[in-house]
């Protein structure tokens, strides 16, 4: 079997330590550059050529070979339309899940195992091992505050199997240290927390060049008038900044919050108190689900996220049709319709589906 991994090379420093320490291993380590973003990736928030230029400088340091590949077209056919859709259906989506699950693990790997790569490697923080069945579990990453399965639940048997994750033992400072050791030229740089490939940018400017604007009212759930809204697409549930609307003019000094979105009405439904009724629920349905082991999990007892910077919560789980049900032992806060829900056993990622 061929010793050759291809890594996806970023430009940051999670991705270029995962390559060094693959090398140190022993193994023919060979970077890939993907571009998945053209409309305006020269302007200051999509720093395509500077985060080019950072891979190149790493691959050269490290002595290996790296390739510039672009997947601008599936991440836009494949990503970006859905990205579009749900939003313009008033839900909120997660484009960084499936980015991972159609481009960074389905087009880089193909394009990896052209390249002869028995592997492929990226520098996300989780793990994955072989169960004794031989099927291949996603593991929690040992810096539980940088753990990136919740957004690798989308990941096939497949796509698990074939993936290397040199960090997921690691911590985020172990990290900075081996980067700045070895000299990386991009041992400092700060981490990305921008939309997948799109980058940080004012997030309603973004939003309008693609998507018409369709103002509407906000009233309160029992009908009263609070104001205007710019267009659902641009509010979530659970939202406090942006509304416009003080505690005072309702008589109380409670913050607003997006309590649901009447789509047929084209109507923002605004709550005061971060504990509202609306705000809280016990129960959720998930649909277009996706397990890891490619078996539905068995009803019972496991823990979830329905977003990704929470602790997991404990519920139990029921098969519906086309789907699964959650209920929670304590309510949850702000589940979003659009987003995912994750499923856990320890630290084992199950896999998910997407809330309704």
């Amino acid at each position: 079997m061929s010793d050759k991994i291809v890594v996806g090379l970023s430009g940051g420093v999670d991705s270029s330590v995962t390559a060094h320490l693959l090398k140190q291993q022993g193994f023919d380590v060979h970077g890939v550059f993907m571009q998945n973003w053209e409309d305006d990736n020269s302007d200051e928030y999509c720093s395509i050529k500077e985060d080019s230029m950072d891979a190149i400088a790493v691959a050269d340091l490290l002595g290996i070979d790296i390739e510039l590949v672009n997947f601008a077209k599936e991440y836009k056919d494949r990503v970006f339309s859905y990205f579009l859709a749900e939003y313009s259906a008033g839900r909120t989506p997660n484009p960084d899940i499936l980015c991972n699950s159609e481009i960074k693990f389905k087009c880089f790997l193909d394009y990896a195992i052209e390249l002869g790569g028995a592997k492929m490697a990226t520098g996300h923080y989780c793990g994955n091992r072989v169960r004794a069945d031989g099927r291949t579990e996603l593991i929690r990453a040992a810096d539980q505050s940088k753990d990136q399965t919740y957004f690798l639940y989308r990941l096939s048997q497949a796509q698990v199997s074939q993936a290397v994750f040199p960090l997921g033992g690691l911590q985020k400072s172990e990290v900075r240290r081996i980067a700045e050791e070895i000299g990386l030229p991009n041992a400092k740089k700060k981490d990305s927390t921008g939309i997948c490939f799109i980058g940080e940018r004012p997030f309603r400017d973004f939003l309008n060049r693609y998507l018409p604007k369709v103002p509407g009212k906000m009233v309160t759930p029992d009908g009263k008038v609070m104001g205007e809204h710019m267009g659902l697409m641009y509010y979530t549930l659970g939202q406090r900044s942006g509304l416009g609307i003080g505690g005072d003019k309702a008589g109380s000094g409670e913050p607003w919050f997006v309590g649901g979105k009447d789509i047929p009405r084209n109507e923002l439904i605004v709550v005061q108190g971060h504990d509202h009724p609306l705000l809280l629920k016990s129960t959720l349905l998930a649909l277009d689900c996706s397990w890891i082991s490619g078996d539905l999990p068995a009803e019972g007892r496991y823990t979830a996220k329905t977003r990704y910077r929470q602790q997991d919560a404990a519920c139990t789980l029921r098969h519906v049709d086309g789907g699964v049900e959650l209920v929670f032992d304590e309510p949850q806060w702000a589940m979003t319709p659009g987003q995912s829900m994750v499923l856990y056993q320890g630290d084992v990622c199950l896999g998910g589906g997407i809330i309704q």
